[in-house]
């Protein structure tokens, strides 16, 4: 059984920064897929970014160069780094974990944590 465990969130002016902290456990296969959804109100959850294994991180489009994730040790945390923040960015943010990187894409990852709210003003 994993267990993620986000942390992090806040409230920042547009523009700012802000680091989200995902601490995983429960696992020993490195072959796990951890990623960053998010979902503002009253629209779908989407997946903002993942790290699988080696691989090179995924990004969603609305992100790319200015979010970063990272995962210093296998089974350890991961962390998104978020800078240049805009109000779009505004949402729940949510940690998952998942064998396939497909299943995090499309946001059906088994494991999921409980959620860190980001809220950006104009």
């Amino acid at each position: 059984q994993i267990q993620l465990h986000e942390s992090g969130g806040g409230s920042v002016q547009a523009g700012g920064s802000l680091r989200l902290s995902c601490s995983a456990s429960g696992y020993t296969d490195s072959s796990i897929c951890i990623g960053w959804l998010r979902q503002a109100p009253g629209k779908p959850r989407e997946i903002v970014a993942s790290i699988y294994s080696r691989a090179r991180p995924y990004y969603a489009d609305s992100v790319k160069g200015r979010f970063t994730i990272s995962q210093p040790n296998v089974q350890n945390t991961v962390y998104m780094e978020m800078n240049s923040l805009k109000p779009g960015d505004t949402a729940m943010y949510y940690c998952a974990a998942d064998v396939s990187s497909e299943a995090m894409r499309f946001g059906t990852a088994k494991y999921w944590g409980q959620g860190t709210q980001v809220t950006v003003s104009s």
